[in-house]
Order: structure tokens, then sequence, then C-alpha cells
């Protein structure tokens, strides 16, 4: 395989997360990522260290299930979600308001 991104890494890696706790934990070199349900970590490690050209350290993974909400009166249900804490190694980072 060659070492530019492939497509499939676009499919693993479906956008970055920024919320209030993932921008606390950019101070500790981490980075939030919503990644595809089935994706496993190593993965989401090639896929991350293909796209940002970065090297990455360690990743954990997080299933999020859907809310159930009503709109109008009529019961809904969000779709259910993985997301990904990747660790960066020291000096490294990733400026996600940019975008690829």
């Amino acid at each position: 395989m060659s070492k530019a991104a492939q497509p499939v890494h676009y499919d693993t890696i479906v956008s970055p997360l920024i919320t209030e706790k993932a921008t606390l934990l950019s101070e500790e070199n981490k980075v939030v990522f919503k990644v595809a349900i089935d994706a496993t970590k190593p993965q989401i490690k090639e896929a991350i260290e293909k796209l940002f050209e970065v090297k990455v350290e360690a990743v954990n993974t997080i299933k999020v299930k859907g809310k159930t909400k009503r709109f109008r009166g009529i019961a809904g249900r969000r779709n259910d979600f993985k997301k990904a804490i990747v660790t960066l190694a020291d000096g490294q980072f990733i400026d996600v308001t940019t975008g690829l």
C-alpha cells in the first residue's frame, strides 16, 4: 500500500468533534473525531496518520447510543455513533478548524 491517503481513510474518519470537553482535551495533546461505527483502533490510527501526517500514540474509542427525542409529539431516535479520542505524540498537533 502506498504512503498516500486512501479513499478508505476518508470513510473511517467522519468528522472532528468540537465540543467543550474536546477543547479541554486538546491541551493534553488529544483530538476527538467521529468515526465509522465499524472502525477498529488500528484502522483509525492508520487513517489519522495518513490524512494528517502526524504520529499517533494511542486511540481510545467510545460508542455513543442515540437518544430518544420528541418532535411535534412524535417520538424519534438519534443515530448511534462512535467517537475516537486520539492521543498524539509530543510536538504533534492537528488544527481541526481548518479542515482537510
